[in-house]
């Protein structure tokens, strides 16, 4: 049976509608495929086509999680597909937004894996970083040493880390060389901030950890121990300065409340928008 509003149409149509304008037959958009590598089951949701990991277990409610794998969905033993389709159906667009990040975000990490080899580049303060190996060099109480050369020509300085290390040096020591080189400096330059800033703040800290944790680039605790992850050095002093402030204003004001924001403020004007790069995917990937 036609609608209503398709008889309604029709009506008011012209007896001779007029030619088609010319130009391309329009396409429908290209199907998405997202695969789990162990779905077992599959679903048209929007434009895209899902295969996701579907399990069974104690809990009151449908969850969704999408993840680097893709999306896995868990529901209640008494819960009927039905309902479980009808579910994914609702969060249709939620969930293929979510599974084109994540796999925007993964690619992402692959293009950006670093090869632990000689002449391998790592960001440093923002600025590129070119690793080379000298076994015939000896540093003091370290495996590593930063040069500095100025090309004449475009006075653009180079950068180079030397590693003391054997040309036929595994991908793990190169590895493990550049990251205990970081870390110091990671100490150090944290800690000169620390200390530029406490004084204009009128806070004082007491101890400095570094961190690794894979979600949070600090955190502090009202007894003044502060925790700064390490892999900060790889951005411009801009972004370690910010993320200093940011926990040392939490000596003051221990939540994110407007007060805290014009505390982080007093001594970083522009957080706002250094805040934002550090969400920057180019920071290399350590694997």
């Amino acid at each position: 049976m036609r609608s209503l509003v398709q008889l309604t149409l029709d009506f008011f149509s012209p007896a001779e509608p007029s030619p088609p304008r010319a130009g391309p037959a329009p396409t429908s958009p290209p199907t998405i495929e997202f695969r789990h590598p162990r779905a077992n089951r599959e679903l048209r949701l929007a434009q895209a086509i899902v295969a996701y990991e579907f399990k069974r277990g104690k809990r009151r409610t449908i969850g969704f999680s999408v993840g680097p794998e893709g999306l896995v969905v868990s529901a209640p033993r008494w819960v009927g597909l039905v309902e479980v389709n009808a579910a994914l159906q609702e969060k249709a667009t939620w969930i293929v937004r979510k599974l084109d990040e994540a796999r925007l975000h993964h690619e992402r990490l692959v293009a950006n894996r670093i090869e632990w080899r000689e002449g391998a580049e790592i960001p440093f303060l923002g600025q590129p970083l070119r690793l080379l190996l000298d076994p015939t060099q000896t540093f003091a109480n370290t495996s590593a040493t930063m040069q500095s050369v100025t090309d004449a020509a475009t006075g653009i300085a180079q950068h180079s880390l030397h590693l003391g290390l054997p040309h036929r040096a595994s991908e793990a020591q190169i590895r493990d060389a550049v990251q205990a080189w970081l870390m110091r400096q990671a100490r150090r330059i944290f800690t000169e901030r620390l200390d530029h800033f406490a004084p204009q703040l009128e806070v004082q800290w007491r101890k400095l950890s570094l961190s690794s944790a894979g979600t949070r680039w600090g955190s502090a605790r009202s007894d003044g121990s502060i925790r700064l992850h390490w892999r900060l050095v790889h951005f411009r002093m801009p972004v370690i300065d910010y993320v200093v402030a940011h926990e040392l204003s939490h000596l003051r004001v221990m939540d994110h409340s407007p007060r805290f924001w014009d505390t982080v403020r007093s001594v970083v004007p522009d957080y706002a928008e250094v805040r934002g790069l550090l969400k920057d995917e180019s920071i290399p990937q350590w694997v």
